[in-house]
């Protein structure tokens, strides 16, 4: 046999002897256990005898029980089912089958024929083992855990197809027609359906008599009809991103699942799965290694999801537990006075200023409410925000501290991921050969934040392929002949530089921001991150800077002398848990009212600028704008535990997107002028300047800026630009550091 060792408990019921009293004889073990089932009861309940009834009359034949209720009712059997699991969990399966007969079948005992109908009813009984033990890392499993129990947390990557293996194989011999059954151990590396691993080599059958026997070797086939199988699954399990210690790759291993804990999980989901570390020998290939080193593996016994799509109840999707004092003190929290401003300045207090930013990544965190209308179509509740900026205005520090604060998080820069690892990949698996999905960050960050540094490094294809997870909210992906739909509602936070690598303020946004419109018009709000030079806040930011690099953190404190970041991050962190799964707010009519005015005056704003500059805006404003406010807006609700939108909402609303957004969209007027006077003065001062220097002349350019700016009145900014447009199109050359101006094209 070339799988598992073999875990099959053999016990001989002891008749007429006197009854075996210590736990660790196998008989003994099944009649406490089956005692517990049928006995134990918490108050006046018997409740496993209740649920296990239950599940049986829905033809379910499983039970889940929890380990302390066994440890209560017998301490040394629950240390027997830590230590020794592999050898008491089909005992306890055993019990349960008899259990499982003797509550449906009453009667079972008194006739042979009963008894038989009975064991046929209730072949086998699946028992799933909850515990409260320790959670392990994937870096804690050593060979001192080896086949005991243990509970770890993951991430489902990859799922298989369900596999049907076999617990009874019945067999014939091809020449004797002899018939036999074996029961095949399990696991992975077990017996095959269809393998003749670990089937007798010779015919075990007695010749008839006076005839000699001459069967050939492996004479043993399979009947298919005859055997019973059930369903097994390999689960791949990776260590969440957060618990992966720097510089170190995440560790994965494999799970194996069976009869009911199959196709309970889908990749992406987090769970927490409790099960037997055991090991199992690779198939023989050239890279295997040596025959005495195995593989270790987890035999699942149950599984627990913490979030993704399949959590159950949807009303704590982190896996978080608050108990009733936290909730009540988040409750207050939520209520005190400008709790707003206290939470915004909490984010990332290291990095000075940039209030409104840390607004809207506060309302990022919070997020809106998620609605499903009756034709079944999706809006998304996430909001989405991009950082535009001049380096060292602290983008990817504040991402960094998104990624630490939000409860499921994963970072990401540009230039080093591809569409693939952002969306999802489908892979090879080496065994079976088979495809299969593996999810990429969007997938794994499924309602949490993915935060994307270096956005304007992306390769255009990649950045195209996040284009659907961010309004849909899927990634449908069609490869290798797999076609299918995974989730991933999540918030992205972008980071980007402009194209000169800082903003050119004579350039309108259009020529500063490098990206399509249609990526755009997905994030909900834009903010031009400029690094403007001002003494005042020069010296406030250098003295911000210094205190933080002396360590003196008592003097964290604003301008105004108030102290800011006294939310911890770890308060933060369950804060935003906790109001997420609580609360999903709904706009008032009131509300309604005053956004879809405001809606209308934005788009005229929009014309007229357009209008102004005679050109197309770069940001588009359109319904999914309108769509952004009234999302901001709701987690703004959210964030005070309120459970409808009320005015100051979404006025605050309104004001951080004409803030970011709006003023993304009018940047680059200078002078005072609109963009559209500085077009007409550039094209004026051009004219005169081609028909006053012929080709091949040159001037000095102080008398330039004396004839167009001090007499004819030109602001001087129109005149710089339109040099600097000039020399772009190679109408003009400089020489002598800029001071003397050469025509040398038309």
């Amino acid at each position: 046999m070339s799988g598992f060792d073999a875990n099959n408990v053999y016990s001989v019921a002891i008749h007429d002897a006197p009854a075996a009293t210590a736990p660790d004889s196998p008989s003994e073990t099944e009649r406490l256990l089956s005692e517990f089932l049928m006995q134990f009861r918490v108050g006046g309940e018997f409740i496993y005898r209740d649920n296990f009834r239950g599940n049986l009359l829905l033809k379910q034949y499983l039970l889940e029980v929890d380990l302390r209720h066994i440890s209560l009712f017998n301490e040394e059997l629950a240390h027997a089912l830590q230590e020794r699991p592999a050898e008491i969990l089909p005992l306890f399966e055993n019990a349960a089958a008899k259990a499982a007969r003797t509550i449906l079948f009453p009667l079972a005992g008194t006739s042979e024929e009963r008894t038989e109908k009975a064991i046929e009813a209730i072949p086998k009984v699946q028992i799933t083992i909850r515990s409260g033990l320790n959670l392990l890392q994937f870096r804690d499993l050593t060979a001192n855990v080896m086949n005991k129990l243990v509970r770890i947390p993951g991430i489902v990557i990859s799922a298989s197809v369900l596999s049907a293996r076999a617990t009874k194989l019945h067999l014939q011999c091809r020449s004797c027609r002899s018939t036999m059954t074996i029961h095949p151990p399990g696991g992975i590396g077990g017996t095959g359906g269809g393998s003749d691993r670990g089937l007798p080599r010779r015919c075990e059958a007695a010749p008839p008599e006076g005839q000699s026997k001459d069967c050939p070797l492996d004479p043993y086939m399979i009947v298919h009809s005859k055997s019973t199988f059930t369903d097994q699954q390999t689960l791949k399990l990776q260590e969440a991103p957060d618990m992966v210690p720097v510089g170190e790759l995440p560790r994965h291993m494999l799970l194996s699942a069976d009869q009911h804990l199959t196709g309970k999980v889908v990749p992406g989901s987090r769970v927490i799965a409790t099960g037997i570390y055991s090991t199992f020998q690779p198939a023989r290939n050239k890279n295997s290694g040596p025959a005495a080193t195995r593989h270790p593996y987890l035999r699942v016994v149950h599984l627990e999801m913490t979030s993704g799509a399949s959590a159950s109840g949807g009303s704590n999707p982190f896996g978080i537990q608050f108990t009733p004092e936290e909730e009540e003190e988040f409750g207050e929290m939520g209520r005190s006075e400008g709790f707003y401003e206290r939470f915004a300045k909490s984010v990332a207090p290291s990095i000075f200023g940039s209030l409104d930013i840390k607004k809207a990544i506060t309302c990022l965190l919070f997020g809106g409410s998620k609605k499903v209308l009756p034709d079944g179509m999706r809006l998304r509740g996430d909001i989405n925000v991009l950082l535009l900026g001049d380096p060292g205005t602290a983008k990817s520090q504040l991402l960094k501290f998104v990624e630490k604060v939000a409860p499921i998080a994963v970072y990401t820069s540009g230039k080093g991921s591809s569409a693939a690892g952002l969306t999802a990949s489908v892979q090879r698996d080496s065994a079976s050969r088979e495809f299969y999905l593996e999810g990429g960050a969007m997938v794994l960050a499924d309602t949490g934040v993915v935060c994307i540094d270096e956005f304007d490094k992306m390769r255009d294809e990649d950045r195209v392929a996040i284009h659907e997870a961010m309004e849909q909210q899927t990634i449908s992906i069609a490869k290798a002949g797999i076609t299918t739909v995974l989730n991933s509602r999540t918030s992205v936070l972008a980071a980007a530089n402009p194209v000169f690598g800082r903003y050119d303020e004579g350039r309108s946004p259009g020529e500063n921001i490098d990206f399509q419109t249609t990526i755009l018009s997905r994030f909900d709000m834009i903010f031009i991150v400029k690094d403007e030079h001002n003494e005042a806040r020069d010296k406030l930011i250098a003295k911000h800077v210094m205190s933080i690099h002396m360590n003196r953190p008592t003097q964290n404190t604003d301008n105004n002398g108030e102290a800011i970041g006294e939310l911890d991050l770890d308060k933060m962190k369950r804060y935003v848990a906790y109001c997420k799964g609580k609360c999903a707010p709904r706009l008032s009519p009131d509300a309604q009212e005053m956004l879809s005015s405001h809606f209308v005056s934005l788009r005229q704003h929009v014309q007229q600028v357009e209008r102004d500059n005679d050109e197309r805006s770069s940001i588009p404003i359109t319904v999914r704008q309108l769509e952004a406010i009234i999302r901001i807006s709701e987690s703004l609700a959210k964030m005070t535990l309120s459970p409808t939108v009320q005015n100051h909402h979404v006025e605050e609303a309104i004001r951080l997107f004409k803030f970011s957004t709006m003023d993304a969209v009018s940047a680059g007027s200078a002078d005072g002028l609109s963009r559209g006077e500085l077009n007409e003065e550039m094209t004026k001062i051009e004219r005169e300047l081609k028909r006053r220097l012929p080709v091949g002349w040159s001037t000095s350019y102080q008398s330039l800026v004396k004839e167009f700016v001090t007499s004819q009145g030109y602001s001087s900014h129109a005149l710089e630009r339109t040099l600097y447009v000039m020399e772009k199109r190679e109408i003009i050359r400089f020489s002598g550091q800029k001071k003397i101006v050469h025509r040398v094209g038309v």
